[in-house]
């Protein structure tokens, strides 16, 4: 580990998570708002030109030429996906995810938090095949933004419930990777899918080899990280394949652990760089042209009742059938409304659901009357309003009782 954390070194990895987690979610809404200012001032021309300011890298043969804003959805994000596999492997392994009796409510929920949220998106829009194309939007979760406003709510909330979210966030990170490699890859490239295969396999070979150096599977994940870029498979998947190589114990040199070294390293830079720069650059929602038609356009309402309603039906009637099912055994200090409050958090989307509206809906030949990202907010922030309403209520009432 790095001797330059600012935490307690004795703290547990959920509570290094959390105040990683929760201080990054405040930078998010800081860069968010910075945005929105930007775009809605006479400052918009210099925030737009520093979007689609166009970036080259050529060496060769090989060239990428992207504007700024896909080097951050494209390659910046990959990192995040980094570190999200790495999470994904550790707590697997060793982590609250490798107690299948733990994992049963969150996944349970999981499902259900990205199925309905699909479906009410679906509704609105079945009729339209272009505006389809976004039908995933309203099934992410922003762990971020949601464990900021769990945050709000102080030291009275129960481990079992921060655990709960973390855990189901996870499972909501699998299905957000799967939808992307399924249902957002187009025109493929099989030379350049043959060389992404090549360098998994090369990863496949350092980890049973045991090799333990960070740099043979950054060098080979880069350039499989070029190869998906080129292949019509999003490129931030890269960063999932790398990390599910990365060894998690080392056989030797002491027993140092490659994974959660390069995680530790990398929380601090995606919590409050990567994640914040990607808000700055797809939050930047221009109210000039925006009436009555755009807010009531059924990509709109969609998203945002996907995120408020689907999240919360979804997520909880899911859990609260297998609870009456017996399927599920709900923590001890987890109470019924708490579950529901928990749950409105899920409809929390914003980073997550913004990454996926820009494959949705940023393609070349996609056009629609309506920018998503208006659902975004508005569903993500009346998600996080009555979220944080019913578990301040639900917690007060658990505290009232066990002091009578």
């Amino acid at each position: 580990m790095s001797n330059y954390s600012p935490y307690n070194p004795n703290d547990s990895f959920i509570s290094k998570f959390l105040k990683a987690e929760t201080a990054g979610g405040i930078l998010l809404i800081c860069a968010a708002i910075l945005a929105m200012i930007l775009a809605n001032s006479p400052l918009n021309p210099y925030y737009e030109g520093l979007i689609n300011m166009p970036v080259m890298i050529k060496i060769g043969m090989l060239e990428i030429n992207k504007p700024w804003l896909l080097w951050v959805n494209d390659g910046l994000m990959a990192v995040f996906f980094f570190l999200v596999g790495l999470e994904l492997k550790r707590e697997f392994l060793e982590g609250e995810l490798s107690d299948r009796r733990k994992i049963i409510m969150p996944a349970v929920g999981a499902i259900g938090g990205m199925a309905v949220p699909a479906l009410v998106y679906m509704y609105f829009n079945m009729d339209d095949p272009m505006a389809m194309r976004g039908w995933a939007i309203p099934a992410a979760t922003d762990i971020a933004f949601a464990l900021g406003v769990l945050a709000l709510l102080g030291s009275k909330v129960p481990s079992s419930l921060k655990i709960f979210l973390i855990s189901l966030a996870i499972f909501d990170d699998i299905g957000a990777i799967l939808i992307i490699a399924v249902f957002y890859t187009s025109n493929l490239s099989l030379t350049a899918l043959g060389t992404a295969a090549f360098c998994t396999l090369a990863l496949f070979i350092l980890n049973k080899k045991g090799i333990v150096e960070k740099s043979p599977y950054l060098i080979i994940g880069l350039i499989m990280w070029v190869a998906l870029l080129k292949s019509g498979v999003h490129a931030t998947l890269a960063g999932v394949v790398i990390a599910m190589f990365i060894p998690l114990h080392a056989k030797k040199d002491g027993g140092r652990s490659p994974l959660k070294s390069l995680e530790h390293d990398l929380h601090y830079a995606v919590a409050f760089f990567i994640l914040p720069l990607f808000a700055f650059c797809n939050s930047g929602i221009n109210f000039t042209n925006i009436g009555m038609e755009q807010i009531t356009h059924n990509v709109t309402i969609g998203v945002a009742l996907g995120l408020i309603l689907g999240k919360q039906i979804g997520v909880f009637g899911f859990c609260w059938i297998g609870i009456k099912l017996k399927l599920i055994e709900m923590p001890k200090d987890f109470s019924i409304l708490s579950l529901y409050g928990v749950s409105a958090l899920c409809g929390i989307g914003f980073t997550m659901s913004l990454f996926i509206g820009s494959l949705a809906f940023a393609g070349e030949g996609i056009n629609i009357t309506v920018d998503e990202r208006l659902g975004i907010v508005a569903g993500s922030l009346i998600s996080g309003l009555i979220g944080y309403l019913v578990l301040n209520y639900s917690l007060k009432k658990s505290a009232a009782k066990n002091l009578s």
